[in-house]
């Protein structure tokens, strides 16, 4: 990504980036969100996924940032493209970490790492 994508108009840059490790599968995911106003946000993710990576390809780059954070869990694009295409794993956290990334980036959530932590576990 180069420095103009993520300028401001202040001459600042910003930019939000999270990595999502999502556990046995080791499909690790990086997720760079950039925004000028806080509405609209560019969103440059890579990852070992391969549904992933044919999902952001096919929707794009730029986004509506309340249609994608401010939804009702399971009604935005991306969630809505999985139930489609991606293949039966409805707990994969790469969505919902590239949902957080342009949450904090738009200042609609506050920067926190998300958890899943298993007690009492017998392998």
């Amino acid at each position: 990504m180069s420095r103009t994508e993520c300028e401001t108009k202040k001459g600042e840059y910003t930019m939000t980036k999270t990595t999502v490790h999502p556990g046995i599968c080791n499909l690790v995911s990086t997720v760079v969100a950039s925004s000028e106003d806080g509405m609209d946000v560019t969103l440059h993710v890579t990852s070992a996924c391969e549904a992933v990576t044919k999902m952001m390809t096919e929707l794009g780059k730029e986004f509506d940032a309340f249609d994608i954070c401010l939804k009702k869990p399971g009604e935005n694009v991306f969630y809505e493209y999985a139930a489609k295409h991606f293949p039966g794993h409805a707990g994969c956290p790469a969505i919902c970490g590239i949902i957080k990334c342009a949450e904090v980036e738009c200042k609609l959530a506050l920067p926190h790492n998300v958890e899943i932590v298993f007690e009492n576990t017998h392998l």
